[in-house]
Protein backbone atom coordinates (compact mmCIF):
# COMPACT_ATOMS: atom_id res chain seq x y z
CA UNK A 1 0.00 0.00 0.00
CA UNK A 2 1.33 3.25 -1.05
CA UNK A 3 2.08 5.88 2.35
CA UNK A 4 -0.59 8.33 2.56
CA UNK A 5 0.45 10.61 5.48
CA UNK A 6 3.72 11.96 6.96
CA UNK A 7 3.88 12.48 10.66
CA UNK A 8 7.64 13.27 11.12
CA UNK A 9 8.66 15.95 13.13
CA UNK A 10 4.60 17.64 13.15
CA UNK A 11 4.06 19.54 16.26
CA UNK A 12 0.41 20.02 18.30
CA UNK A 13 -0.21 23.45 17.21
CA UNK A 14 -3.57 25.69 17.92
CA UNK A 15 -5.82 24.36 15.91
CA UNK A 16 -5.05 20.56 16.25
CA UNK A 17 -7.97 18.17 15.68
CA UNK A 18 -7.91 15.42 18.93
CA UNK A 19 -8.26 15.49 22.63
CA UNK A 20 -9.34 18.65 24.00
CA UNK A 21 -9.96 17.14 27.42
CA UNK A 22 -9.64 13.73 29.42
CA UNK A 23 -10.68 12.94 32.71
CA UNK A 24 -10.80 9.41 35.01
CA UNK A 25 -13.11 8.34 37.32
CA UNK A 26 -12.14 4.98 38.85
CA UNK A 27 -14.49 4.66 42.18
CA UNK A 28 -14.10 5.72 45.83
CA UNK A 29 -12.15 2.10 46.98
CA UNK A 30 -9.48 -0.13 45.79
CA UNK A 31 -8.50 -3.63 47.32
CA UNK A 32 -4.85 -4.23 46.78
CA UNK A 33 -4.17 -7.44 43.90
CA UNK A 34 -1.93 -9.30 47.00
CA UNK A 35 -4.63 -9.56 49.08
CA UNK A 36 -7.65 -11.12 46.41
CA UNK A 37 -4.42 -13.58 45.70
CA UNK A 38 -4.62 -14.53 49.36
CA UNK A 39 -7.84 -14.29 49.76
CA UNK A 40 -8.82 -16.96 46.65
CA UNK A 41 -5.69 -19.16 47.59
CA UNK A 42 -4.40 -17.94 44.61
CA UNK A 43 0.06 -19.02 43.94
CA UNK A 44 1.89 -15.83 45.07
CA UNK A 45 4.36 -16.95 42.95
CA UNK A 46 2.17 -15.15 39.63
CA UNK A 47 1.41 -12.20 41.42
CA UNK A 48 4.94 -10.27 39.67
CA UNK A 49 3.92 -11.52 36.74
CA UNK A 50 0.96 -9.67 36.53
CA UNK A 51 2.73 -5.93 37.33
CA UNK A 52 -0.35 -5.15 39.61
CA UNK A 53 -0.69 -3.48 42.81
CA UNK A 54 -4.31 -2.31 43.52
CA UNK A 55 -7.66 -3.00 41.64
CA UNK A 56 -11.01 -0.19 41.98
CA UNK A 57 -13.71 -1.43 43.56
CA UNK A 58 -17.10 -0.05 42.26
CA UNK A 59 -20.14 -0.15 44.62
CA UNK A 60 -23.86 -1.15 44.47
CA UNK A 61 -24.56 2.28 44.24
CA UNK A 62 -22.39 3.11 41.26
CA UNK A 63 -22.83 1.59 37.75
CA UNK A 64 -21.62 2.23 34.27
CA UNK A 65 -24.44 5.41 34.05
CA UNK A 66 -22.73 6.51 37.30
CA UNK A 67 -19.30 5.56 35.80
CA UNK A 68 -19.31 7.58 32.66
CA UNK A 69 -21.18 10.76 34.78
CA UNK A 70 -18.45 11.16 37.11
CA UNK A 71 -16.31 11.34 34.82
CA UNK A 72 -17.50 13.85 32.36
CA UNK A 73 -18.67 16.14 34.78
CA UNK A 74 -15.51 17.90 35.60
CA UNK A 75 -15.07 18.45 31.96
CA UNK A 76 -18.38 19.89 31.06
CA UNK A 77 -18.07 22.25 34.21
CA UNK A 78 -15.01 23.53 32.71
CA UNK A 79 -17.09 24.67 29.73
CA UNK A 80 -18.92 27.94 29.57
CA UNK A 81 -22.16 27.90 27.98
CA UNK A 82 -21.40 28.41 24.26
CA UNK A 83 -18.51 25.25 24.56
CA UNK A 84 -21.35 23.33 25.76
CA UNK A 85 -23.49 23.79 23.33
CA UNK A 86 -20.81 23.01 20.57
CA UNK A 87 -20.86 19.34 21.92
CA UNK A 88 -23.07 17.56 19.20
CA UNK A 89 -22.15 13.63 19.84
CA UNK A 90 -22.50 11.78 22.77
CA UNK A 91 -21.22 8.14 22.65
CA UNK A 92 -20.90 6.09 25.15
CA UNK A 93 -18.73 3.02 24.67
CA UNK A 94 -19.32 0.02 27.08
CA UNK A 95 -19.74 -3.85 27.73
CA UNK A 96 -22.05 -3.09 30.61
CA UNK A 97 -25.09 -2.04 28.91
CA UNK A 98 -27.95 -1.54 30.77
CA UNK A 99 -30.55 -2.34 28.88
CA UNK A 100 -30.74 -3.91 25.08
CA UNK A 101 -32.56 -0.87 23.22
CA UNK A 102 -32.15 2.34 25.62
CA UNK A 103 -28.25 3.65 25.68
CA UNK A 104 -26.45 4.45 28.77
CA UNK A 105 -25.96 7.72 26.82
CA UNK A 106 -29.25 8.60 26.88
CA UNK A 107 -29.14 8.90 31.24
CA UNK A 108 -25.37 10.32 30.88
CA UNK A 109 -26.98 12.69 28.31
CA UNK A 110 -30.10 13.97 31.07
CA UNK A 111 -27.64 13.79 34.31
CA UNK A 112 -24.75 15.92 32.20
CA UNK A 113 -27.69 18.70 31.33
CA UNK A 114 -26.42 18.83 27.91
CA UNK A 115 -28.42 20.61 25.07
CA UNK A 116 -30.97 18.27 23.49
CA UNK A 117 -29.68 19.52 20.02
CA UNK A 118 -27.34 16.14 20.50
CA UNK A 119 -26.85 13.04 18.26
CA UNK A 120 -26.66 9.77 21.26
CA UNK A 121 -25.20 7.01 20.27
CA UNK A 122 -23.68 3.84 22.32
CA UNK A 123 -20.78 1.84 20.92
CA UNK A 124 -19.75 -2.14 21.63
CA UNK A 125 -16.86 -3.77 20.75
CA UNK A 126 -14.99 -5.24 24.12
CA UNK A 127 -11.98 -3.04 24.86
CA UNK A 128 -11.93 -1.67 21.19
CA UNK A 129 -14.63 0.26 21.45
CA UNK A 130 -14.08 3.36 22.57
CA UNK A 131 -11.25 4.04 19.93
CA UNK A 132 -13.96 3.23 17.03
CA UNK A 133 -15.81 6.21 18.58
CA UNK A 134 -12.44 8.61 18.84
CA UNK A 135 -11.89 7.77 15.41
CA UNK A 136 -15.55 8.44 14.15
CA UNK A 137 -15.14 11.83 16.29
CA UNK A 138 -12.10 12.84 14.77
CA UNK A 139 -13.37 12.69 11.47
CA UNK A 140 -16.08 14.09 12.36
CA UNK A 141 -14.60 17.50 13.25
CA UNK A 142 -11.89 17.08 10.89
CA UNK A 143 -14.85 17.11 8.30
CA UNK A 144 -15.81 20.72 8.65
CA UNK A 145 -19.05 20.45 8.36
CA UNK A 146 -19.76 21.79 11.21
CA UNK A 147 -17.30 23.76 12.13
CA UNK A 148 -15.98 24.60 15.96
CA UNK A 149 -17.97 21.57 16.87
CA UNK A 150 -17.06 19.18 19.69
CA UNK A 151 -18.08 14.96 20.47
CA UNK A 152 -17.72 13.76 23.86
CA UNK A 153 -16.41 9.87 24.15
CA UNK A 154 -16.84 8.35 26.96
CA UNK A 155 -15.99 4.47 27.66
CA UNK A 156 -17.67 2.95 30.95
CA UNK A 157 -17.42 -0.10 32.28
CA UNK A 158 -18.29 -2.36 35.29
CA UNK A 159 -16.55 -5.64 36.29
CA UNK A 160 -18.46 -9.00 37.14
CA UNK A 161 -15.97 -11.28 38.07
CA UNK A 162 -15.65 -13.22 41.35
CA UNK A 163 -13.65 -16.35 42.34
CA UNK A 164 -14.88 -17.85 39.28
CA UNK A 165 -12.70 -15.98 37.18
CA UNK A 166 -9.61 -17.19 39.01
CA UNK A 167 -6.35 -15.03 38.39
CA UNK A 168 -8.47 -12.52 36.07
CA UNK A 169 -10.30 -11.12 39.13
CA UNK A 170 -7.22 -9.59 40.68
CA UNK A 171 -6.83 -7.56 37.69
CA UNK A 172 -10.10 -6.06 36.64
CA UNK A 173 -11.05 -2.93 36.94
CA UNK A 174 -14.01 -0.27 36.97
CA UNK A 175 -14.93 3.18 36.26
CA UNK A 176 -14.96 5.52 33.47
CA UNK A 177 -12.99 7.94 31.07
CA UNK A 178 -13.92 10.71 29.72
CA UNK A 179 -12.58 12.57 26.28
CA UNK A 180 -13.59 15.42 24.98
CA UNK A 181 -12.62 15.74 21.00
CA UNK A 182 -12.70 18.92 18.73
CA UNK A 183 -10.45 21.32 17.07
CA UNK A 184 -8.13 22.61 19.96
CA UNK A 185 -6.13 19.55 21.07
CA UNK A 186 -4.78 20.63 24.35
CA UNK A 187 -3.98 17.06 25.25
CA UNK A 188 -3.24 14.92 22.16
CA UNK A 189 -3.34 16.31 18.64
CA UNK A 190 -4.40 12.59 16.94
CA UNK A 191 -2.12 12.34 13.58
CA UNK A 192 -4.74 12.20 11.15
CA UNK A 193 -4.57 9.27 8.84
CA UNK A 194 -1.96 7.84 10.68
CA UNK A 195 -3.51 4.42 11.98
CA UNK A 196 -3.45 0.63 11.13
CA UNK A 197 -6.51 -1.44 11.70
CA UNK A 198 -6.76 -5.00 12.23
CA UNK A 199 -9.94 -7.39 12.88
CA UNK A 200 -11.29 -10.83 13.14
CA UNK A 201 -13.92 -13.14 14.26
CA UNK A 202 -12.57 -15.01 17.45
CA UNK A 203 -14.65 -16.49 20.78
CA UNK A 204 -11.84 -15.14 23.04
CA UNK A 205 -13.57 -13.46 25.27
CA UNK A 206 -17.50 -12.91 25.82
CA UNK A 207 -20.17 -11.44 27.84
CA UNK A 208 -23.15 -13.81 27.36
CA UNK A 209 -25.49 -12.86 30.18
CA UNK A 210 -25.47 -9.51 32.49
CA UNK A 211 -24.14 -11.33 35.19
CA UNK A 212 -20.65 -13.12 34.07
CA UNK A 213 -18.11 -13.32 31.58
CA UNK A 214 -16.62 -16.14 29.82
CA UNK A 215 -12.92 -16.30 28.15
CA UNK A 216 -10.30 -18.96 26.32
CA UNK A 217 -7.84 -17.08 27.94
CA UNK A 218 -4.80 -18.13 25.64
CA UNK A 219 -6.52 -17.63 22.48
CA UNK A 220 -6.93 -13.94 24.31
CA UNK A 221 -3.70 -13.41 24.52
CA UNK A 222 -2.51 -14.54 21.30
CA UNK A 223 -4.94 -12.37 19.54
CA UNK A 224 -4.29 -9.29 21.56
CA UNK A 225 -0.36 -9.85 20.57
CA UNK A 226 -1.21 -11.18 16.81
CA UNK A 227 -3.38 -8.03 16.51
CA UNK A 228 -0.78 -5.49 17.84
CA UNK A 229 1.73 -7.03 15.11
CA UNK A 230 -0.68 -6.65 12.49
CA UNK A 231 -2.19 -3.26 13.66
CA UNK A 232 1.11 -1.87 13.47
CA UNK A 233 2.53 -3.36 10.32
CA UNK A 234 -0.68 -1.50 8.59
CA UNK A 235 -0.27 1.76 10.45
CA UNK A 236 3.55 1.57 9.03
CA UNK A 237 2.48 0.77 5.61
CA UNK A 238 0.02 3.63 5.17
CA UNK A 239 2.82 6.81 7.08
CA UNK A 240 5.87 7.49 5.32
CA UNK A 241 9.32 6.77 7.11
CA UNK A 242 7.92 5.05 10.22
CA UNK A 243 10.29 2.98 12.76
CA UNK A 244 8.78 1.69 16.02
CA UNK A 245 11.62 2.39 18.10
CA UNK A 246 12.51 5.92 16.50
CA UNK A 247 9.09 7.18 15.75
CA UNK A 248 7.18 7.42 19.13
CA UNK A 249 8.87 8.59 22.55
CA UNK A 250 6.31 6.69 24.13
CA UNK A 251 3.89 4.09 23.72
CA UNK A 252 0.31 3.29 25.65
CA UNK A 253 -1.31 -0.25 24.81
CA UNK A 254 -4.61 -1.63 26.11
CA UNK A 255 -3.64 -2.50 29.60
CA UNK A 256 -5.72 -6.15 30.58
CA UNK A 257 -2.63 -6.09 33.36
CA UNK A 258 0.47 -4.48 32.91
CA UNK A 259 2.16 -7.64 32.95
CA UNK A 260 0.84 -8.45 28.93
CA UNK A 261 1.95 -5.05 28.68
CA UNK A 262 5.73 -6.16 29.14
CA UNK A 263 5.10 -8.76 27.18
CA UNK A 264 3.74 -7.69 24.16
CA UNK A 265 6.43 -4.11 23.99
CA UNK A 266 9.14 -7.14 24.55
CA UNK A 267 7.50 -9.48 21.46
CA UNK A 268 7.47 -5.92 19.52
CA UNK A 269 10.87 -4.99 19.62
CA UNK A 270 12.06 -8.43 18.81
CA UNK A 271 10.34 -8.23 15.60
CA UNK A 272 10.55 -4.92 14.68
CA UNK A 273 13.68 -3.82 15.74
CA UNK A 274 15.72 -7.09 16.73
CA UNK A 275 16.59 -6.02 20.33
CA UNK A 276 18.74 -7.61 22.82
CA UNK A 277 17.25 -8.78 26.12
CA UNK A 278 18.70 -5.37 27.81
CA UNK A 279 17.73 -2.67 24.75
CA UNK A 280 14.03 -4.73 25.51
CA UNK A 281 14.77 -3.86 29.36
CA UNK A 282 16.15 -0.01 28.64
CA UNK A 283 13.06 0.84 26.51
CA UNK A 284 10.48 -0.62 28.39
CA UNK A 285 11.53 1.56 31.14
CA UNK A 286 11.81 4.53 29.22
CA UNK A 287 8.63 4.31 26.45
CA UNK A 288 6.08 2.31 28.13
CA UNK A 289 6.88 2.17 32.10
CA UNK A 290 5.07 5.77 32.51
CA UNK A 291 1.95 4.26 30.87
CA UNK A 292 1.67 1.45 33.58
CA UNK A 293 1.29 3.77 36.73
CA UNK A 294 -2.31 4.34 36.43
CA UNK A 295 -3.26 0.58 35.13
CA UNK A 296 -1.28 -0.98 37.64
CA UNK A 297 -3.35 0.41 40.60
CA UNK A 298 -6.53 0.49 39.04
CA UNK A 299 -7.18 -2.78 36.67
CA UNK A 300 -8.51 -3.23 33.38
CA UNK A 301 -10.90 -0.14 32.15
CA UNK A 302 -11.87 -2.11 29.42
CA UNK A 303 -11.68 0.45 26.47
CA UNK A 304 -10.69 3.08 28.51
CA UNK A 305 -7.99 1.32 29.47
CA UNK A 306 -5.74 2.66 26.60
CA UNK A 307 -6.64 6.10 27.29
CA UNK A 308 -5.80 5.65 31.15
CA UNK A 309 -2.28 4.45 29.89
CA UNK A 310 -2.20 7.74 27.91
CA UNK A 311 -3.12 9.73 30.95
CA UNK A 312 -0.62 7.92 32.91
CA UNK A 313 1.97 9.36 30.69
CA UNK A 314 0.75 12.97 30.41
CA UNK A 315 0.96 13.01 34.27
CA UNK A 316 4.40 11.07 35.27
CA UNK A 317 6.94 11.93 32.59
CA UNK A 318 8.95 14.60 32.20
CA UNK A 319 7.61 17.06 29.65
CA UNK A 320 11.26 18.20 27.42
CA UNK A 321 9.45 19.56 24.37
CA UNK A 322 6.98 17.69 22.08
CA UNK A 323 6.20 13.83 22.17
CA UNK A 324 4.48 11.28 19.87
CA UNK A 325 2.98 8.57 21.30
CA UNK A 326 2.00 5.28 19.51
CA UNK A 327 -1.52 4.06 20.93
CA UNK A 328 -3.29 -0.01 20.80
CA UNK A 329 -5.99 -0.55 21.02
CA UNK A 330 -7.56 -4.15 21.14
CA UNK A 331 -11.38 -5.81 22.04
CA UNK A 332 -11.91 -9.08 22.42
CA UNK A 333 -13.95 -10.61 19.55
CA UNK A 334 -11.90 -9.01 17.99
CA UNK A 335 -10.85 -5.82 16.71
CA UNK A 336 -7.88 -3.42 16.69
CA UNK A 337 -6.08 -0.54 16.00
CA UNK A 338 -2.90 1.24 16.31
CA UNK A 339 -2.87 5.23 15.74
CA UNK A 340 -1.21 8.45 17.20
CA UNK A 341 -0.80 11.70 18.79
CA UNK A 342 1.35 14.70 19.45
CA UNK A 343 1.73 15.82 23.65
CA UNK A 344 4.03 18.32 25.27
CA UNK A 345 3.97 21.00 28.05
CA UNK A 346 0.50 22.57 27.46
CA UNK A 347 -0.95 18.67 27.45
CA UNK A 348 0.26 18.24 31.18
CA UNK A 349 -0.88 21.70 31.68
CA UNK A 350 -4.16 20.93 30.54
CA UNK A 351 -4.31 17.55 32.66
CA UNK A 352 -3.15 18.84 35.62
CA UNK A 353 -6.85 20.35 36.04
CA UNK A 354 -8.46 17.12 36.63
CA UNK A 355 -6.34 15.68 38.92
CA UNK A 356 -6.15 11.98 38.11
CA UNK A 357 -3.11 11.08 40.54
CA UNK A 358 -5.10 13.16 43.34
CA UNK A 359 -7.84 10.86 42.88
CA UNK A 360 -6.64 7.47 42.43
CA UNK A 361 -4.70 8.90 45.90
CA UNK A 362 -7.82 9.44 47.60
CA UNK A 363 -9.62 6.02 46.97
CA UNK A 364 -9.47 3.77 50.17
CA UNK A 365 -8.34 0.23 50.83
CA UNK A 366 -11.27 -2.56 51.40
CA UNK A 367 -10.03 -5.37 53.29
CA UNK A 368 -10.99 -8.76 51.37
CA UNK A 369 -13.83 -9.39 54.25
CA UNK A 370 -15.15 -6.30 52.95
CA UNK A 371 -14.57 -6.79 48.99
CA UNK A 372 -16.61 -10.07 49.39
CA UNK A 373 -19.38 -8.69 51.33
CA UNK A 374 -19.56 -5.98 48.39
CA UNK A 375 -19.40 -8.35 45.39
CA UNK A 376 -23.09 -10.39 45.56
CA UNK A 377 -25.02 -7.31 44.92
CA UNK A 378 -22.25 -5.85 42.68
CA UNK A 379 -23.23 -8.90 40.37
CA UNK A 380 -26.34 -8.00 39.84
CA UNK A 381 -25.85 -4.40 39.03
CA UNK A 382 -26.54 -5.14 35.46
CA UNK A 383 -29.39 -7.85 35.63
CA UNK A 384 -32.67 -6.66 34.30
CA UNK A 385 -35.37 -6.21 37.11
CA UNK A 386 -38.43 -4.32 36.82
CA UNK A 387 -38.00 -2.75 40.73
CA UNK A 388 -35.24 -2.85 42.72
CA UNK A 389 -33.96 -0.24 45.52
CA UNK A 390 -30.40 0.31 46.15
CA UNK A 391 -29.88 1.83 49.99
CA UNK A 392 -26.89 4.30 49.62
CA UNK A 393 -26.72 5.13 52.73
CA UNK A 394 -26.43 1.30 53.79
CA UNK A 395 -22.51 1.79 52.62
CA UNK A 396 -21.88 5.01 54.51
CA UNK A 397 -20.16 3.26 57.16
CA UNK A 398 -17.30 2.02 54.20
CA UNK A 399 -17.79 5.24 52.13
CA UNK A 400 -16.80 7.70 55.25
CA UNK A 401 -13.24 6.57 54.44
CA UNK A 402 -12.62 7.87 51.13
CA UNK A 403 -11.36 10.88 49.96
CA UNK A 404 -13.46 12.02 47.59
CA UNK A 405 -15.21 15.92 48.24
CA UNK A 406 -16.85 16.27 45.12
CA UNK A 407 -20.65 15.61 44.47
CA UNK A 408 -21.34 12.34 42.58
CA UNK A 409 -24.28 10.84 41.12
CA UNK A 410 -25.30 7.43 42.17
CA UNK A 411 -27.60 4.83 41.66
CA UNK A 412 -30.39 4.76 43.98
CA UNK A 413 -33.01 1.82 42.29
CA UNK A 414 -35.34 0.74 39.41
CA UNK A 415 -38.85 1.41 38.99
CA UNK A 416 -40.83 -0.42 36.20
CA UNK A 417 -37.09 -1.01 34.68
CA UNK A 418 -36.17 2.51 34.61
CA UNK A 419 -33.08 3.13 36.49
CA UNK A 420 -32.87 5.80 39.26
CA UNK A 421 -30.29 8.51 40.14
CA UNK A 422 -29.95 11.40 42.10
CA UNK A 423 -26.67 13.63 43.22
CA UNK A 424 -24.93 13.27 46.25
CA UNK A 425 -22.03 13.98 48.38
CA UNK A 426 -20.10 11.82 50.43
CA UNK A 427 -21.60 13.88 53.43
CA UNK A 428 -24.74 13.16 52.66
CA UNK A 429 -24.08 9.30 52.59
CA UNK A 430 -22.05 8.92 55.58
CA UNK A 431 -24.39 11.10 57.56
CA UNK A 432 -27.35 8.65 57.46
CA UNK A 433 -27.18 5.42 60.22
CA UNK A 434 -25.57 3.18 58.33
CA UNK A 435 -24.60 -0.46 59.33
CA UNK A 436 -22.38 -3.19 58.16
CA UNK A 437 -22.60 -4.92 55.25
CA UNK A 438 -24.12 -8.84 55.93
CA UNK A 439 -22.82 -11.01 53.44
CA UNK A 440 -25.93 -12.79 51.98
CA UNK A 441 -26.80 -15.25 48.90
CA UNK A 442 -30.15 -13.91 47.32
CA UNK A 443 -31.86 -16.88 45.81
CA UNK A 444 -31.16 -15.89 41.89
CA UNK A 445 -27.11 -16.48 42.78
CA UNK A 446 -26.56 -19.27 40.49
CA UNK A 447 -22.85 -20.54 40.73
CA UNK A 448 -21.52 -21.28 37.36
CA UNK A 449 -19.64 -23.82 35.87
CA UNK A 450 -16.11 -23.36 37.27
CA UNK A 451 -14.19 -24.30 33.75
CA UNK A 452 -16.70 -22.04 32.02
CA UNK A 453 -16.26 -18.89 33.68
CA UNK A 454 -12.96 -17.25 33.05
CA UNK A 455 -12.17 -13.62 32.29
CA UNK A 456 -9.54 -12.66 29.44
CA UNK A 457 -8.78 -9.95 28.15
CA UNK A 458 -11.61 -8.60 27.37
Amino acid sequence: MESTANITGSEKEHGSIGIEALNVYCGLAYIPVRAIFEGRGLDLGRLGNLMMEKRSIGFPFEDPVTNAVNAAMPIIEGLDADERNRIEIVITSSESGVDYSKSITSYVHEYTGLSRNCRLIEVKQACYAATAALQMAVAYVASGISPGSKVLVIATDVSLVNQRAGYSEPVMGTGAVAILIGDQARVMAVDLGAFGNYSFETMDSARPSPEFDIADVDRSLFAYLDCLSHSFEEYRSKVNGVDFVETFDYLALHTPFAGLVKAAHRKMMKEFANASPQQVDQDFTQRVKPSLEYPSVVGNLCSGSVYLALASIIDCIQHTGTSRVGLFSYGSGCSSEFFSGVIDRDSAAAQARFGVGAHLQSRFELTFEEYTGLLQENLCCLRPVENREVDVERYGWLVERAGRKADMLVLTGVKKFHRQYKWTSIFDITSQDSKPIQRRIEPWVVEKDVGQVQTGLR
